[in-house]
Parts: structure tokens; sequence; C-alpha cells
């Protein structure tokens, strides 16, 4: 069987097109969408009625859920490991303004070891063979970027997990799973502190399908045949053209638009962002939660964009 994360990356270009909204878990709209889930993209549409068909996953079996679980622990593992090492504990604790946010940033690592030895551990004594861990690129430059990409990757764990589950027809990996997934939800409760959001920002998450996974966790694996543009690039024709800004990154990061194309950009994640031009043309002001912002292209050119909040987040839309 080929690793998982090879599928993430097949899928990943057509996943970053997606742009679907959060906002109707139930028929009246009220917004329960959680802020992530690890491992899986935070833009799907659900209503109580339709809940039955994103918990169905499509899964050959238990090893390959708990191969599915793996990869995306691989990828949280290698990032607080090669991070913190990188990075050390002065930046981490001013970034944080938390003296004590680097040790216990290493003992999430150190969970997300343990995770990635145990599922090793179960998947080996099924008979099955263990993904290895891949190449990854998180994109951060600075440990305040840092502290974004886990704050998303915390909040993606959360709701991947929550997706999976059902899926699982042994009872004693499904006891670990939630296991698992209780942690991983303390260590989305703490990130989103750090980062100023709130440690519980809705009343209700949403789990989130298998497919929802692919543009996340494809978007950090390294591999020869990506363009290295945050979120990709794709070339739209048409009238209107939509972009999501999710995972801090505006997906797809670059995009090619004909003149007169209204394009649309939607905040899928529980972090305030901005989309504000470089040269000042367009500004959306503050986006929170399936918050969107459109602007009409009227003239050719290069726009490049940028998050007010977090200059790390750049995007263009290439008009002609």
């Amino acid at each position: 069987m080929r690793p998982l994360h090879a599928r993430f990356l097949e899928e990943i270009a057509a996943e970053q097109e997606r742009t679907r909204s959060r906002r109707s878990f139930v028929g009246s709209g009220a917004k329960l969408a959680a802020g992530g889930a690890f491992g899986f993209a935070l833009a799907g549409t659900a209503s109580l009625s339709s809940a039955p068909s994103i918990l169905a996953q499509d899964f050959s079996g238990d090893v390959d859920i708990l191969n599915y679980a793996l990869t995306l622990e691989h990828l949280e593992h290698a990032f607080y490991r090669d991070g913190l090492e990188a990075l050390g504990q002065a930046d981490i604790a001013n970034a944080a303004a938390n003296d004590e946010a680097f040790s216990l940033l290493n003992a999430i690592r150190d969970h997300e070891q343990a995770h990635v030895e145990a599922l090793t551990q179960v998947i080996n004594d099924l008979a099955g063979e263990p993904v290895a861990e891949a190449t990854y690129d998180f994109g951060y430059e600075d440990a305040a970027g840092f502290l974004e990409v886990a704050t998303a990757l915390e909040n993606t764990g959360v709701a991947a997990y929550a997706g999976a589950a059902p899926s699982i027809s042994d009872e004693t990996i499904l006891t670990a799973a939630l296991g698992i997934h209780s942690v991983e939800a303390r260590h989305a409760a703490f990130l989103n502190s750090l980062n100023m959001a709130s440690p519980f920002p809705q009343a209700v998450d949403m789990p989130l399908s298998r497919d929802e996974a692919l543009a996340i966790a494809g978007d950090f694996i390294v591999d020869e045949d990506t363009s290295g543009s945050q979120g990709g690039e794709s070339a739209v024709s048409g009238e209107s053209a939509q972009i999501g800004i999710d995972m801090f990154r505006f997906l797809p990061g670059s995009i090619e638009v004909a003149v007169g194309t209204t394009v649309t950009w939607t905040n899928l994640e529980i972090i305030p962002h901005t989309v504000t031009a470089d040269d000042g043309s367009f500004d959306s002001g503050m986006m929170e939660l399936d918050d969107t912002f459109s602007y009409t292209f009227d003239q050719a050119g290069s726009f490049s964009y940028f998050c007010e909040y977090h200059d790390n987040m750049t995007g263009v839309v290439m008009v002609g």
C-alpha cells in the first residue's frame, strides 16, 4: 500500500479550490462549525440531515484508519520537534508572552511522539505496514508564525479524530482514539489562548471528512512537483472566483482571472484575518469566521495582498 501522504498530494490541488462554507450545521444556519481538525480542511457544509454522510468515511478497515491517523501524527510531531529546536526558548517565550510556553509546547511534542509510537505499535500488532514520516515545510518564518501554525494544526486534529472515529470497528481501538482526541482538544485550547482566541469557540465542533484533510495535509508535505507558492496556483475563468482563508493561508494563494471577475474571500477559521492590497486598492477590514469579502478586478495586472494581522499570509490575483 502506498503511503497515505502520497494520496494526499494527488488531491491537494483540487481540494484547495473548494470554498464551501461551514455555516449550516443546523438547518437554521446556526454557526456550530469547529475551528479546525488535524489533517482536515475546515470547509465543509453540513446540515443535521447530512451529518451521516460526513461521518461515512472511505476506509478499508481499522488498519487504514490507524495509518491515516499516523500520517497526521507524524506531521504534528515533526512540526513541534523541528520547530522548537530551531526557535529556542527565548523566541517562543517572547512571541507567546508566556515564560512557560516553551516547556508546555515541549510537552505537546512529547504527546505527539507518544501518539506516533502507539499507533505504529498497534499497526504492527495488526500485521499492517505503518506509514513513514514525510518531509514537511510549514511555511512559518518566526516564532509568532510557528504559534499560528500550531494553533491551526491542533484545531485541525480535534475534528480529524472526530470525523474518523465513527468508522472504527474495534472497540478497544476506538477507546484509544477517543483518548487521543481529547488530548488534541486540550492542545487546541491552549494554543488558541496563546494566540488570543477563545479556547472553546463553539458549542459544537463539526467532524470533518477524510477528503477535507487533503488540502491541509498536502499543503505541508514537500514534493518536487509543488510550486512552493502559498496554497498553490489556480486559473479561473468566468465572472466570479473564490478564495478560502484557512490554516493561516489563502487557498489558493495565487489565482489567474479575467478582467471584470469578482473574487470573494471567505474566512474558514476562528482566527480573524484581513484581505489587504499591497497598493491599498482594496481592504476587507477584520474578517471573522464565515465572513466574506468581494472585490471586482476591472483592470489587468498583478495584485498582491496580505493579512494585516499575520504578515506572513500573502496572496496574489493575476488579472488578464
